[in-house]
């Protein structure tokens, strides 16, 4: 497995920021003992953190590491820097079109991966929840899938409990909530577009612990997504707002890609 850091000029940000790159490129075939070639690019899945975190997260609180590794998956997980994956108020922190625009542009320019929307896939937890929501509905042309956990889809509701830090993103909630900044109007927009033979929705995961406060939430937006007709998968389990929950998920995301079988020979992960 080869875990890479990547820091780039990004210009949607304007300044170098760093990416964790999962590349599953050095995989060994048993029998041979040589490295196997593909003879295709890899699918990838854009992963993104919660608040308070950055693009070691996953990595280090989770075992997607070695899942991606078994199904040859490429994962590329940002940094969000607490900013909900929209683009700001601020100037050069446009964070939307950072993830829904310029990361896989980048990436796709750096390594072998697949440019096809049916290879794409965003997800994220919490604030990351949020923004694979916010982006997967904006950028439906790019996501084929969008896998949300624990998400914190109440930032911009104003009979909800604050969350830190959503002001200062969004500025008034009330004004943000009517622009593509609220996951709810970029869904609907993109209902639009396919309503006029322009877009495709994609298939969505969504998944919380009964004891998250973002339990609620999450089931009604289960429940809206259902009665629309969108392919939907839920899952629901003992659990909070915590990294066992999301180790756990992380799995039957991977699990529930249209991935390649674990048969394509074995890297650093298989080695006890």
């Amino acid at each position: 497995m080869a875990l890479i850091q990547v820091n780039y000029l990004s210009n949607a940000l304007a300044r170098t920021v760093p990416v964790n790159v999962i590349l599953p490129a050095d995989k060994v075939d048993s029998k041979t003992h040589a490295y196997v070639r593909r003879d295709r690019p890899f699918k990838t899945l854009y992963l993104l953190h919660g608040m308070f975190g950055n693009y070691t997260d996953w990595v280090t609180n989770t075992r997607v590491q070695r899942w991606a590794e078994e199904r040859s998956l490429a994962v590329v997980m940002p940094s969000g820097d607490n900013m909900y994956y929209v683009d700001s108020l601020l100037p050069f922190n446009d964070y939307g079109t950072f993830v829904g625009e310029e990361l896989p542009q980048v990436m796709r320019a750096m390594f072998p991966l697949s440019d096809r929307r049916e290879d794409t896939f965003i997800a994220g937890l919490s604030m990351g929840g949020f923004g694979a929501l916010r982006n997967g509905f904006k950028y439906a042309d790019t996501f084929g899938r969008i896998a949300a956990l624990s998400s914190a889809i109440t930032v911009l509701d104003p009979a909800a409990p604050p969350i830190a830090g959503d002001k200062a993103v969004f500025g008034d909630l009330a004004a943000a909530a009517q622009t593509d900044k609220n996951h709810q109007v970029a869904y609907a927009q993109l209902r639009e577009r396919i309503a006029a033979g322009e877009a495709v929705m994609p298939e969505v995961y969504l998944a919380c612990g009964t004891e998250d406060g973002f339990i609620a939430s999450t089931r009604a937006l289960r429940d809206q997504l259902t009665a629309d007709g969108v392919a939907i998968t839920y899952d629901e389990q003992p659990g909070g707002h915590e990294w066992d929950f999301w180790d756990a998920q992380i799995k039957k995301v991977i699990d529930w890609l249209p991935l390649e079988e674990a048969d394509q020979g074995f890297g650093s992960g298989a080695i006890d």
